[in-house]
């Protein structure tokens, strides 16, 4: 979108993923594997590209060809992080789960 408070959403939302993965890599002293899932991490390369572009510092080195096609590893060779894209279907996840419980 066009819209300033629109790019100025997304960016605050790449800014507070990217801080909330560095907080994490700090804590379990350092990062192997980063996954992007769900609506936002699986559909948007922009997204991916800007929460990427902010973990450079770990290593995290974004293929962008991959990244726009949405390909299942989207981080270069010699990237430090694994970068995936990994769909998810979290109705079946919450039908499998209600069911057990209803036959529990």
């Amino acid at each position: 979108s066009n819209d300033p408070r629109a790019q100025e959403a997304m960016a605050l939302f790449a800014f507070r993923a990217a801080r909330e993965a560095a907080a994490l890599a700090n804590t379990m002293g350092g990062l192997e594997c980063l996954v992007f899932t769900a609506g936002i991490g699986e559909r948007s390369a922009s997204i991916r590209k800007a929460i990427c572009e902010k973990l450079t510092w770990l290593g995290v080195v974004l293929e962008e060809r991959a990244n726009d096609i949405h390909a299942e590893i989207i981080s270069r060779p010699e990237s430090k992080v694994e970068v995936r894209v990994i769909a998810t279907d979290e109705e079946s996840v919450v039908a499998r789960h209600s069911r057990k419980v209803m036959q529990a």
